[in-house]
């Protein structure tokens, strides 16, 4: 019995959804379905990777590859044949942008409005200070064990200021109020554990997880709305174990994480 197939994530419905070329009868019909459309917008006109692309629409990579160049036939198809072009159905969900449905990953709707929701918390002024976990530029890793955070000030969707700071070796337990006494409105990082999280909550900080590669862009991407991030991050180390094997949450599908320092 075949495996049903998984219902693609889209963050919305095309605005417009036919397009006649102009001397044609129309006669002629190509249906792009709309997780084909959704796969076209974000690589095409996003410039996200096949991967980016995947985290989104909560697929395999192979599956976006697969969407992609059937979609980007039926576009050819549609402009060198002169054919109508009707985008419709598909086997696809809606994330609607909200915090329960949203694809969360980097939805612009959700993100934009989780920024919006940290600038209200400096009383109406347009400035936000975010944390990176740190390290030789990069992000680092393992939230519980960073040495550095590289923080950023914002204002008015631009960096105004930035500097690194030393954890003077805080753990886990002592990071979140750190961040707190920095006066920190957003946290940007790699695998971080459930008890870190709650900490993070409680002291009223915005966590964005599961987010590798360089800080700076990083953190230029959240100010324009598009950070890929995963909200459902997780780091399972059971005390400290770090073998080479551990499973580390928001790297993706079936991504070990031993090779990029979280044991330090």
């Amino acid at each position: 019995m075949p495996r049903p197939q998984r219902r693609r994530r889209v963050c919305s419905e095309p605005e417009y959804n036919e397009f006649i070329p102009m001397g044609s009868a129309g006669n002629d019909i190509v249906v792009l379905s709309t997780d084909e459309y959704e796969a076209i917008r974000l690589v095409d006109f996003e410039k996200k990777t096949h991967e980016q692309c995947a985290m989104q629409m909560d697929i395999s990579r192979t599956t976006v590859t697969e969407i992609y160049e059937r979609a980007r036939f039926k576009l050819a198809d549609s402009i060198v044949n002169g054919k109508r072009l009707v985008i419709e159905g598909g086997s696809y969900r809606l994330c609607g942008g909200t915090a329960a449905g949203c694809c969360g990953r980097a939805c612009i709707n959700r993100l934009l409005s989780s920024v919006e929701t940290v600038l209200k918390k400096k009383g109406g002024q347009n400035i936000m200070r975010i944390a990176v976990t740190y390290e030789n530029g990069q992000i680092f890793q393992h939230f519980g064990h960073t040495e550095q955070f590289k923080v950023y000030d914002a204002e008015d969707g631009k960096i105004t200021a930035e500097h690194v700071v030393d954890t003077n070796g805080s753990g886990h337990g002592a990071l979140a109020g750190f961040l707190a006494d920095n006066q920190v409105d957003v946290l940007i990082c790699g695998g971080i554990g459930g008890g870190a999280q709650n900490a993070l909550a409680e002291a009223g900080i915005r966590l964005y997880g599961g987010v590798s590669g360089n800080a700076d862009d990083a953190v230029k991407a959240l100010l324009e709305g598009n950070l890929g991030y995963d909200p459902d991050v997780h780091c399972n180390h059971h005390d400290h174990g770090h073998g080479g094997s551990h499973q580390c949450g928001g790297h993706g599908e079936g991504h070990v994480c031993g090779s990029h320092g979280c044991g330090k």
